[in-house]
């Protein structure tokens, strides 16, 4: 299978170059631009782009118009880096119809997973029936899940919530994407919600419940004991 492409859009060269190293020793293509003129001319020249990574504040055009641009004809994936992490800055990269929005400074491995994360979910990268990590297994096309080979009685929404945790294991996640991700983006439930899936998904995983953790004031994360466990 070929390499899949990713379009780095960044006006600092050491931003683009921190980036690319990591998508390349990942076994992904890149290519790059400087400010969002030079991107749009990539991208409509370029008809092989899986996803792109988007800076917000570049000269000539911003991440933003850039957005707006690609959306008037492609749904290609999308995630926006930007210094500011305000809140209207990330309602209006949703809007525009962004797939995931990161806060610099950020880490390059985590930046890596949501690219694959979101690549799985576009069914750009195939994605695994049986995913497997601490003892903890579900089969996505059988709707089953279990632990240590016990079979556990979930609900569609606690599949769903586990099996996003299982994709994004050691990846810290807000309440706020867990709900666009599992509950979807129209979803306008209290977050609360969250809370209650995840006590009752524990309680169901018995010792293993411990592997979904509480990060204060934020949201979740599954994470096993040892690395050597992830199957």
């Amino acid at each position: 299978m070929d390499k899949l492409k990713i379009l780095v859009v960044d006006d600092e060269a050491r931003m683009r170059k921190l980036v690319r190293d990591f998508l390349i020793r990942n076994d992904f293509d890149v290519v790059e631009a400087g400010d969002g003129e030079e991107a749009l001319n990539v991208f409509y020249e370029d008809k092989n782009v899986a996803l792109i990574i988007l800076d917000v504040m570049m000269p000539k055009m911003d991440g933003w118009q850039v957005c707006r641009e690609i959306r008037k004809e492609s749904k290609v994936p999308i995630i926006m880096l930007t210094a500011r992490s305000e809140e209207r800055d990330e309602l209006l990269g949703f809007e525009l119809g962004v797939d995931e929005y990161i806060a610099k400074p950020f880490s390059p491995k985590i930046l890596v997973a949501r690219v694959e994360a979101i690549l799985r979910r576009t069914n750009q990268i195939s994605a695994d029936e049986t995913l497997s990590i601490g003892g903890v297994t579900i089969n996505k096309s059988a709707h089953l899940a279990s632990v240590d080979g016990k079979t556990m009685d979930l609900s569609y929404k606690e599949f769903e919530l586990l099996t996003y945790f299982l994709e994004n294991a050691g990846i810290a996640l807000s309440r706020e994407k867990i709900l666009n991700n599992v509950w979807n983006y129209d979803y306008f439930g209290d977050a609360r919600t969250i809370d209650t899936h995840v006590k009752k998904l524990r309680s169901k995983m018995g010792e293993k419940g411990n592997y979904i953790r509480t990060i204060w004031g934020m949201g979740y994360k599954f994470e096993v004991e040892s690395q050597d466990e992830k199957a």
